[in-house]
């Protein structure tokens, strides 16, 4: 019995250094040492349905910039087989084309699991700590993924010409993107109130070897100024059969235009 109540107290002891383990946010990553380039700008077009003209006036003004990469940094959380785990994220985009996504799950600010994500050429590539996840559906995801992200440089959806957005109501629009020979379609939802881009939904493919697609829900839960930006601040991400989000992300860097290396890591 007092065996029995010493591997007991173990357990508990250590389970709740692993509790007070994932409750300890990571440390930042570290900024990218290479500066963007100049944002060029362009008017915004005419013809835009009326909650899309009205979201850009209220982010950009009349003018747009044009983006040709971006490097989103931040910290957050993120849930997995129903344990929420601290994370720390880097998402790399040549916008419209490929992305990067460098993610480390933290125990005490140590790194104890790293999660890398190559979408390039259509194709995507997750290296998992317990294997790779990839294929058709995979790359679907992913070029969902893309896009979506891309409310971290929303003018993307105009400048870059095989996106267009199409009407539907006061407060909502349909975006259409590529996706190879095909296209995908987001429902956008805005805020009456401020405007803003709230809710995102798409149709995406849970895991590698599912037959349907499940509701796909990126909401922008508040917007506000970085680095002379308006921006998504804090995001979140979830499965529609989930009822709550699976990753909650908070944006603390983002820089547009830099450099990128073959794998898509900022240069430098």
């Amino acid at each position: 019995m007092k065996v029995l109540s010493v591997v007991l107290g173990s357990l508990v002891a250590l389970g709740l250094l692993l509790w007070g383990g994932l409750r300890v946010p990571p440390r930042a990553f570290p900024e990218p040492d290479v500066a963007g380039t100049e944002v060029d700008r362009v008017p915004l077009p005419q013809g835009l349905p009326a909650p899309v003209a009205r979201f850009y006036r209220e982010v950009y003004g009349d003018q747009l910039p044009v983006i040709e990469t971006a490097v989103i940094t931040g910290r957050g959380t993120m849930r997995v087989s129903g344990v929420t785990l601290p994370v720390r994220w880097r998402f790399v985009h040549r916008s419209g084309a490929d992305y990067r996504h460098d993610i480390e799950v933290t125990l005490y600010r140590a790194r104890v699991l790293t999660i890398e994500e190559l979408f390039r050429d259509g194709t995507a590539r997750l290296e998992l700590p317990f294997g790779v996840s990839e294929g058709p559906n995979v790359d679907q995801g992913a070029n969902l993924a893309l896009w979506s992200e891309t409310i971290w440089m929303p003018s993307v959806w105009v400048t870059d010409p095989r996106a267009r957005w199409e009407a539907v109501d006061a407060h909502t629009a349909l975006l259409v993107v590529p996706f190879g020979d095909e296209e995908e379609t987001f429902v956008a939802r805005f805020d009456p109130d401020t405007g803003l881009l709230r809710l995102f939904e798409s149709m995406r493919f849970k895991g590698e070897h599912e037959t349907t697609r499940t509701l796909w829900l990126n909401e922008a839960v508040s917007w506000d100024e970085l680095d002379g930006w308006l921006l998504p601040i804090v995001t979140e991400i979830t499965w529609f059969d989930d009822g709550s989000p699976w990753a909650v992300l908070t944006t603390e860097d983002v820089r547009y235009n830099l450099p990128l290396t073959d794998d898509l890591r900022p240069a430098g």
